[in-house]
């Protein structure tokens, strides 16, 4: 099958972070919760999403999560794993890409593999995102 290359939106939900390092000294680490909802050719009502974050300053840094993704693809039903990764910056730009995790899709995504990314500017409410994939023999 060939790659298919698409892109729609998500917003997020809820945004919980605890910081597991003390908050006034850098780089400080954290710990964010986060539940997206998707719409365009991935559509989840609400992803569970979990980020090991550093930051660097009070406003830049990295983070590295996965996010569990439980709904439809191109109108495919089933369960799959993001592997994301990204940097924020001090004016409020996040950059981030994703990767199907190997072997997590589930369903009718059997065999789903993707890559794509997002950039979020500071007071978006609806973020638009890229996903080049393909859904193949598990």
């Amino acid at each position: 099958m060939p790659v298919t290359e698409t892109a729609g939106h998500f917003t997020f939900a809820d945004w919980k972070e605890i910081a597991v390092s003390p908050e006034d000294a850098f780089p400080r680490l954290a710990h964010a919760t986060v539940v997206n909802a998707f719409t365009g050719v991935i559509e989840a009502e609400a992803t569970v999403c979990s980020y090991a974050i550093a930051y660097d300053t009070a406003a830049t840094g990295a983070f590295a999560g996965m996010e569990l993704v439980t709904g439809r693809v191109d109108g495919r039903a089933g369960a799959f794993a993001l592997e994301e990764r990204g940097r924020f910056a001090d004016d409020g730009t996040v950059h981030c890409t994703f990767e199907v995790v190997e072997g997590s899709a589930t369903g009718e995504l059997a065999g789903l593999r993707g890559t794509g990314g997002f950039t979020y500017r500071h007071g978006e409410t609806k973020v638009p995102y890229t996903f080049a994939y393909e859904v193949g023999r598990a």
